[in-house]
């Protein structure tokens, strides 16, 4: 009857036998038993209950594929990849919310307790529980969107003394807010993909390179995105504009003192820190004296497209919205300081051999940053920015189908 068919530990890993291995061997089996003309062909009765043993044994060989693949971090899911990434210290990144700074302008001494703005979207966006309007008579301080996940918000969106968006808590001396820059935008649950390459990252954390341990550590703060850590080891500033002997740490997301006092922690002696957003962190070491560690919060940049296609039969608002959504994809999934090449963005867009591909043709196709006039041109990202785009940021005109 031959070897029964399941799953083998071997030193190249768990062998799982095919269905066919399986189903042969069965019926192999039943021939056995009941002599060699007997008809199990897949039309009758005897042969669709053969077919049901088999699939029962590659299903149970299936199981046991994935027990052994949950002991690696790279084949685990769910739960067991969980468990495996503990051994390096790390966990699964819980769900985030997007954050965005937020002028309140205000008479002063006014206190608002537990405000509340809604964006054009109904998104509502929670002030701290208290916020007194100082002498100046306005003050910024740091919203947290209500909705869970990565909530969009362009620098300026909400701007309530030009009509956009509202105060949801009226308070009496209030008189506007306005969002001064794009918000961080938050993740949902940090998926399987996500953590594994996190894990791979963060078997840095004891490398002998200062700057691999600096990102592994970097990595691990809750709240923390993406990062970017360029090392100028010259003594004349790159061509980013970075001092000589200095690092510059581009981070999305996380609390600015956690990120500083790892920076400090981690950067070595010697090095400075070059950034926008200043902290100032005490050494591990008591005695010393506090430094001030300098970073880059991730700057947004949104891109707008203005593209002209040709109907070629066939075109539809569905296959609009699928090259849409692939061309903001591919702008999503650009690295940090990665510029947008026109030619990458528009193999994008046409999706080749992708669904509905053929039933239009790009005319003329445009890009551009932080709301400029589109061009046939590549937009630049500055070190310490990465682009950010949504379909609803590309225009379309669609000519009609030529005579």
């Amino acid at each position: 009857m031959g070897a029964t068919p399941v799953c083998q530990i071997t030193a190249a890993g768990c062998i799982r036998p095919t269905f066919a291995d399986c189903l042969a061997y069965v019926q192999t089996s039943y021939r056995a038993i009941y002599g060699q003309d007997i008809n199990i062909e897949p039309a009758t009765q005897d042969g669709q209950f053969l077919a049901l043993l088999a699939n029962a044994i590659h299903d149970a060989n299936g199981e046991t594929l994935a027990a052994y693949n949950s002991f690696s971090p790279s084949t685990a899911q769910g739960t067991g990849l969980d468990r495996n990434v503990k051994l390096n210290g790390i966990r699964r990144k819980r769900a985030s919310y997007s954050t965005a700074p937020f002028l309140i302008v205000g008479q002063a001494g006014i206190e608002i307790d537990g405000g509340f703005v809604t964006d054009a979207a109904g998104n509502q966006w929670a002030l701290p529980p208290v916020v007194l309007i100082p002498d100046v008579g306005q003050v910024t301080v740091t919203a947290t969107c209500q909705t869970i996940g990565a909530v969009q918000l362009s620098a300026g969106a909400i701007d309530t003394a030009n009509g956009k968006g509202s105060i949801a808590t009226i308070t009496r001396g209030w008189q506007s807010v306005t969002n001064t820059a794009a918000a961080s935008v938050g993740a949902p649950v940090e998926s399987d993909s996500a953590l594994r390459q996190r894990q791979a990252m963060s078997t840095a954390l004891p490398s002998l390179r200062l700057t691999d341990g600096l990102k592994g550590a970097l990595a691990a703060i809750d709240n923390v995105n993406r990062l970017q850590v360029y090392d100028n080891g010259l003594s004349t500033r790159d061509r980013n504009g970075i001092p000589g002997h200095t690092i510059a740490v581009v981070v999305d997301g996380g609390d600015a003192a956690t990120i500083a006092q790892i920076i400090e922690l981690k950067k070595g002696p010697g090095v400075s820190t070059f950034g926008t957003t200043v902290q100032t962190v005490q050494p591990i070491d008591a005695s010393s004296i506090p430094q001030d560690v300098a970073f880059f919060y991730l700057t947004q940049v949104p891109i707008t497209y203005a593209v002209t296609v040709r109907n070629l039969g066939g075109y539809t608002a569905s296959i609009e919205g699928i090259w849409k959504a692939a061309l903001a994809d591919f702008v999503n999934g650009l690295a940090i300081g990665e510029d947008v090449e026109l030619d990458q963005a528009f193999a994008a867009a046409k999706n080749y051999d992708g669904l509905g591909s053929k039933t239009f043709k790009i005319v003329s196709f445009a890009q551009a940053r932080d709301g400029a006039l589109p061009s046939a041109v590549d937009v630049p990202i500055g070190f310490y920015e990465a682009a950010l785009c949504s379909p609803a940021s590309i225009a379309v005109t669609v000519l009609p189908l030529a005579n």
